[in-house]
């Protein structure tokens, strides 16, 4: 049975994808796994003229109740960004979709609901 950190954590990547499909963002996996790696939401960005493609975004949602002690970005350190990358590439192995431009956002949530505060950070770091 989840923790109630899990089910915090659950819940924030839920109201982020709505947030970024409400942005144009089309979600493709939530919580995709690999050995000890995890990415939170991946994304496909589609270009306005469709048919030219888009981005394939890796998203990593963080949830803080304020910033008193930190912003939630801060909270994403080295061990996390190696994860998400050794992620992010078993991913594009497993689609066959090596050489893919890509990119690593984080999606920030603030508050809690209804005065929720999010920012995206795209292109957080770089792979």
């Amino acid at each position: 049975m989840p923790s109630g950190k899990q089910m915090k954590g659950f819940a924030g990547e839920k109201l982020a994808a709505a947030w970024l499909e409400e942005k144009g963002y089309v979600i493709l996996e939530a919580n995709y796994r690999f050995m000890k790696a995890e990415v939170d939401l991946i994304a496909f960005l589609p270009t306005k003229q469709y048919d030219r493609g888009g981005d394939l975004v890796f998203v990593e949602v963080k949830w803080r109740r304020n910033e008193d002690f930190a912003t939630a970005e801060s909270s994403i350190g080295s061990t996390k960004k190696r994860l998400m990358i050794q992620a992010a590439e078993a991913f594009l192995h497993e689609r066959k979709l090596e050489g893919t431009p890509c990119r690593f956002d984080v999606v920030t949530l603030v508050g809690s609901p209804p005065s929720l505060k999010y920012e995206h950070i795209e292109s957080a770091f770089i792979a």
